[in-house]
């Protein structure tokens, strides 16, 4: 029986050990927050979060037609650590869907370094830097992955309300076309919309430091006509497999019972 339970207990999962740096949630219509947990003043890489501005940018600046067009080509030399769904032909809808690297590069380039810094200082999109990583000039490449671009919980926060309530100085169709592309679930009765991010601060030699990922989760959940918006904000403590974001994103679903209830929902 003892070796039964140290055999049960070595096949168990280890806990993910990482800090929420902000959890935070606020009616969709008014913009009252109901529940703030941690520093949600803190401002990180958006990572792939930055995937909802980018179609609002991207729709606005008409490189993006509907959630099937344009469809984009992989090709050699593009990111491919994402596995088969980022190898191959992308719709809009598996972009945002697969979280495709690649695919966002393909419309900052398009719209050069100009346009881009333009109209992310439009959106007020947390510092609105898209210069890169400093002496590199890749900000078309990477600006939102562990780089210049930041932005705190209570910004993402402030974006979603902006979007949803249509408030951006873009058109209400590309709101509307961002906001179409975030991706669903069902959890307790809820209907969640939105996107995940994950990405690694650099060291002094520019290697990742696995070990601390951040994850993101924000979006907007629904139930009987109510939306409340929903960020939730971790730093990984020890390396773990796959997407901080994910986890991140795992993590609210897990906990929604208690997180909806602390908020009064």
């Amino acid at each position: 029986m003892k070796r039964l339970l140290l055999c049960l207990l070595l096949l168990a999962p280890l806990p993910v050990r990482a800090e929420v740096i902000c959890l935070m949630l606020a009616d969709a219509r008014t913009g009252v927050v109901l529940l703030e947990e941690g520093d949600c003043d803190r401002r990180v890489t958006p990572a792939s979060t930055f995937k909802l501005a980018l179609a609002v940018i991207g729709h606005d600046a008409g490189l993006l037609e509907d959630a099937e067009h344009p469809v984009m080509m992989w090709q050699p030399g593009d990111p491919d650590w994402g596995g088969d769904s980022w190898r191959g032909a992308v719709s809009p809808h598996e972009w945002m869907r697969d979280s495709v690297v690649w695919y966002s590069q393909r419309l900052t380039r398009a719209l050069g370094s100009g346009r881009f810094a333009a109209a992310v200082r439009a959106l007020g999109y947390g510092n609105a830097d898209v210069s890169g990583d400093p002496g590199f000039d890749n900000g078309l490449e990477r600006a939102w992955i562990a780089s210049s671009l930041t932005i705190s919980g209570r910004e993402q926060v402030e974006f979603l309300y902006r979007l949803l309530n249509r408030q951006l100085p873009v058109s209400a169709e590309s709101m509307a076309f961002a906001e179409s592309l975030a991706t669903g679930h069902e959890v307790a009765g809820w209907t969640f919309h939105g996107k995940t991010g994950g990405a690694y601060p650099r060291r002094t030699d520019r290697s990742f430091n696995y070990a601390r990922g951040w994850g993101w989760y924000t979006g907007w959940a629904e139930r009987d006509g109510r939306r409340v918006i929903v960020v939730r904000l971790a730093q990984d403590e020890e390396r773990h497999p796959g997407s901080p974001g994910l986890r991140s994103r795992d993590a609210v679903f897990a906990d929604w019972a208690g997180i909806a209830a602390r908020a009064g929902l």
